[in-house]
């Protein structure tokens, strides 16, 4: 196997990126969720006020102040974001240890400094380019003028959602109540391709599928979106792959530690090129 780069988007490295997912991930699909049938074509009404709910659900993220997790396609990501002192991480694993690669990233934001340990294992590692040039195990100081707009290591205080639930809410298209605090619907991911938990290129080789995604979603005795799950088509890249992302301890979040002096060395340009 040739390993080229890592591709742009930390949670679309970790959950879609096709190239690297098939290096590390059996392609079995999870558990299916089960969200509004439309196998006949036909979409029920929209119940216009379950997709108000949804869109009013991700209002308490934007303050910045909870932890959340992601998986889907064999990895996983979690971390959480504190607004009030600037901080925020997130740990990201792909694939496992017995694979031909696998893949971890501990990144901690301090607001104005940045951090990212990096962590390759398997047959496969000694060919990512510019593995030897690497301090595997150690923080990786950031420059920010590198980093900026980057969804691999950079992170945005003004956004501070890793998954974007916002603009995956605003792109439903059909959603009704099942529950309490239970949703089932449709997306149109092509009007959240930009979401941190989708992968662009993932988006585009759907084509006309991504139209029609179906998701469930569940809230909190407050109305705070709590899971939001997504049924990828089987015809997609990866096929039939489920992403989810869950939001908890809203207000409790913690400030991020920053890494020990000992632990940090300067990124050095292989790095970067990893992301680019």
């Amino acid at each position: 196997m040739t390993v080229r780069r890592l591709s742009a988007g930390l949670v679309a490295v970790a959950l879609l990126t096709p190239g690297v997912a098939a290096c590390t991930t059996t392609g079995e699909a999870g558990p299916s969720a089960t969200p509004s049938a439309t196998a006949t074509g036909a979409a029920p009404e929209a119940d216009t006020e379950a997709k108000q709910a949804l869109l009013d659900s991700t209002r308490e993220i934007s303050n910045g102040n909870f932890r959340f997790t992601m998986s889907g396609a064999g990895s996983t990501a979690q971390g959480q974001v504190h607004q009030p002192s600037q901080t925020a991480e997130m740990r990201v694993r792909l694939g496992e240890s017995t694979d031909d690669l696998a893949i971890s990233l501990d990144v901690i934001h301090a607001k104005p400094d940045s951090w990212v340990k990096l962590d390759l294992q398997g047959q496969a590692a000694s060919g990512v380019p510019g593995a030897d040039r690497l301090n595997l195990g150690k923080y990786h100081h950031l420059d920010q003028s590198r980093i900026q707009g980057n969804r691999s290591l950079g992170f945005d205080f003004d956004n501070v959602d890793p998954a974007g639930s916002e603009a995956l809410t605003q792109a439903v298209t059909d959603v009704r109540r099942t529950g309490d605090g239970a949703y089932a619907g449709t997306l149109d991911l092509s009007k959240a391709a930009d979401a941190g938990s989708l992968d662009p290129s993932v988006v585009t080789a759907l084509g006309a599928e991504a139209k029609s995604v179906p998701f469930t979603a569940t809230t909190d005795a407050q109305g705070r979106l709590t899971e939001m799950v997504i049924r990828l088509p089987e015809g997609g890249r990866p096929a039939g792959q489920e992403i989810r992302v869950t939001y908890s301890d809203y207000g409790n979040a913690t400030e991020a530690t920053k890494p020990p002096a000992d632990q940090v060395v300067e990124a050095p340009p292989e790095l970067y090129n990893l992301f680019d």
